[in-house]
């Protein structure tokens, strides 16, 4: 008998240790199937309930029925009470994820910057709002922004007219910036830590301004930061529901106070689940978007 016949055994073993079926192949998926389970049972089947709920009847007098209908995303779909609804909550997202940008990006970059014992300072303001509940922080607001607040008291001390700003769109844009902006720095600040500091300085060395080196070194490596970071804030904002449902009151209604209302005030189960999944599917479809267009724009700019 020949070596090469006493080594196909082994050989073929070998093949079949290396194919997709064997034990190595799924030892992966054995591993990640506990994280895999828990994340089923904590997002996935609530979703298929609320799902499932959405399509069922809603009679007052009886309450839920066990019947199909699509009633209630007819009625959100062409209703143009939920299309102002929708469109203000999207706006408003859409501007404190601006200004979170605008204000953000350059504080990460000066808190890149700054060296010990400062830049631990810094970043303990930054993410101190975290530490404190968001119901807590709105009646705060809500005691600066109110009509005897510590806002009209130093407008009225300048001579000038009081401003309404609780309950008004201003006040839900103020509050919500406030607790979204760690949400920015800190993703732009890790993108920034990557960013090595000799290309700035070879940039600075050829003669390139200080815009043009941000602009074209420190911005294309800061935006995968900018673009997560964005994300964050967007999906946060369009559902939050403690600073909308503070600062807001009960005429400027935003998505999850809708919702809410329905669930509890209405009891009317089936159409804030069809109200929340709306929102849901229409928040991925725009980050989806955003998502793609940044990185198409990143990529132009890389290349």
């Amino acid at each position: 008998m020949s070596a090469a016949s006493l080594a196909a055994p082994l050989v073929e073993a070998g093949r079949a240790a290396k194919s997709p079926g064997s034990h190595k192949a799924r030892v992966p998926w054995l591993m990640s199937a506990p994280a895999f389970l828990l994340f089923a049972c904590l997002l996935l089947v609530p979703l298929a309930l609320t799902a499932v709920l959405s399509f069922q009847v809603f009679d007052h007098a009886t309450g839920v029925k066990n019947s199909f209908t699509l009633a209630h995303y007819a009625a959100v779909l062409t209703d143009d009470y939920y299309h102002a609804i929708f469109w203000r909550t999207f706006w408003i997202s859409a501007l404190v994820t601006l200004i979170c940008i605008v204000v953000g990006t350059p504080e990460a970059y000066v808190l890149s910057r700054m060296r010990a014992p400062w830049r631990s300072i810094l970043l303990l303001v930054v993410l101190a709002p975290l530490l404190v509940s968001v119901v807590v922080r709105a009646f705060g607001w809500s005691m600066l922004l109110g009509p005897e607040g510590l806002v009209n008291q130093l407008i009225r001390a300048l001579g000038l007219p009081t401003m309404r700003i609780l309950y008004t769109e201003a006040a839900v844009v103020i509050a919500l910036v406030h607790v979204m902006l760690p949400f920015m720095v800190i993703p732009v600040w890790t993108s920034l830590q990557k960013l090595d500091p000799g290309v700035e300085d070879a940039a600075l060395s050829l003669q390139a301004s200080h815009f043009t080196t941000l602009r074209r070194i420190i911005f294309p490596q800061v935006l995968p930061g900018v673009l997560s970071g964005s994300l964050i804030v967007f999906g946060l904002s369009a559902s939050a529901f403690a600073i909308p449902g503070l600062l807001g009151g009960r005429r400027l209604k935003m998505v999850a106070t809708v919702v809410y209302d329905e669930y509890l005030h209405e009891l009317n189960w089936p159409l804030g689940a069809a109200i929340a999944l709306t929102l849901l599917l229409a928040n991925l479809v725009l980050m989806l978007s955003y998502n793609r267009v940044l990185e198409r724009s990143y990529k132009k700019s890389l290349g």
